[in-house]
């Protein structure tokens, strides 16, 4: 199901109409519903909080979702015997806006109706993690761990507190380095074949300041480009449960916002980057270009590269992703 790449960074593995093809990009890294693993229920688990030696996984969400994403990961690490806490980062979670059009499916009144999630900000979401880290590092190791979107937010925290992190996990996410954020790396050729780029999103203003997509639709079109783009090789019945957890607004100023990871602070946290081999959102290429220009930054401090046959909401059993993550644990020992 994996292997380890070899740290010299080599691989084995390889405009919708009245838009920009910017916003078509905008839209597209707001609206990648990023979840770690399809499921419900609790979204921390506990083990003895005397085993200071044991890391604790913080765990950060992708966009248009929330931390019931890694519940299932969750769930499997806290059975392990793992300390784990999945967060919700600012206007997710108990404080997303769904807006009364989205509720009642006015598709006019959706495309201008303002949300307050526009405001939301990278440094708001470094500044939301970063206090769960100092929290759980009193605990001992802190491992953070971002799928997606989500990689960004962990790049800007490291760069921020790296004294607090044990190690960094980029789960098929963002890896911001010589592309200095989630927009400029959807912008690159590695990027052109995101299926991403065919879900139909909103057409909002761009003073509303959100990329927003209507989880929602019944249309037969959307759910297709839905599946492809998060859940290739999911059934129906679990592309609509994934679908029904996720949140129709996104800030536009999160992807575009530049945060390089950098090599005097980010530079310095030992580092493991799980490829989705059949991710179509973030694609095998993307990933790879992330992996060698973040290698490139910190030659002495590479990638340890993993690889996983999943699509970008990940495996569907989640031990294949918590085995990865006990590996990260028994590094930081």
């Amino acid at each position: 199901m994996s292997d380890t790449r070899d740290m010299s960074g080599n691989g084995d593995v390889t405009p919708q109409g009245g838009q920009s093809r910017r916003g078509v990009l905008k839209a597209a890294v707001a609206g990648a519903g990023a979840v770690a693993a399809v499921g419900a229920g609790a979204t921390a688990a506990h083990a003895d909080g005397r085993r200071r030696g044991a890391p604790t996984f913080v765990l950060v969400h992708g966009s248009g979702c929330n931390s019931s994403s890694w519940s299932a990961l969750s769930g499997e690490l806290g059975l392990r015997g793992h300390r784990v806490a999945a967060v919700d980062l600012p206007g997710h979670g108990p404080d997303a806006y769904f807006p009364a059009s989205y509720q009642a499916q006015d598709l006019a009144r959706l495309r201008t109706e303002p949300s307050p999630v526009s405001k939301v900000t990278l440094a708001d979401c470094t500044a939301h993690v970063t206090e769960a880290v100092r929290r759980a590092h009193r605990n001992g190791p802190v491992v953070l761990v971002g799928q997606s979107l989500g990689g960004a937010t962990v790049t800007s925290v490291a760069n921020q507190v790296p004294e607090l992190l044990a190690h960094l996990v980029y789960v098929s996410a963002f890896c911001p380095t010589r592309h200095p954020s989630a927009l400029q790396l959807m912008m690159t050729p590695e990027a052109s074949t995101s299926a991403l780029f065919r879900i139909p999103s909103v057409q909002t203003p761009p003073e509303l300041g959100v990329g927003r997509v209507n989880w929602r639709s019944a249309d037969p079109a959307f759910l297709a480009a839905a599946k492809d783009a998060l859940a290739a090789g999911y059934s129906d019945t679990e592309l609509l449960a994934l679908l029904n957890t996720l949140e129709p607004d996104e800030s536009l100023a999160v992807s575009a916002a530049e945060s390089p990871g950098a090599a005097e602070t980010w530079g310095r946290v030992p580092r493991t980057y799980v490829r989705f081999t059949e991710d179509r959102a973030i694609p095998p290429a993307l990933q790879d270009l992330m992996i060698r220009e973040a290698d490139a930054t910190t030659p002495r401090n590479r990638f340890r590269v993993r690889s996983l046959a999943a699509p970008h909401i990940g495996p569907r059993d989640p031990r294949v992703l918590a085995d990865e993550l006990e590996q990260v644990a028994r590094l930081c020992r």
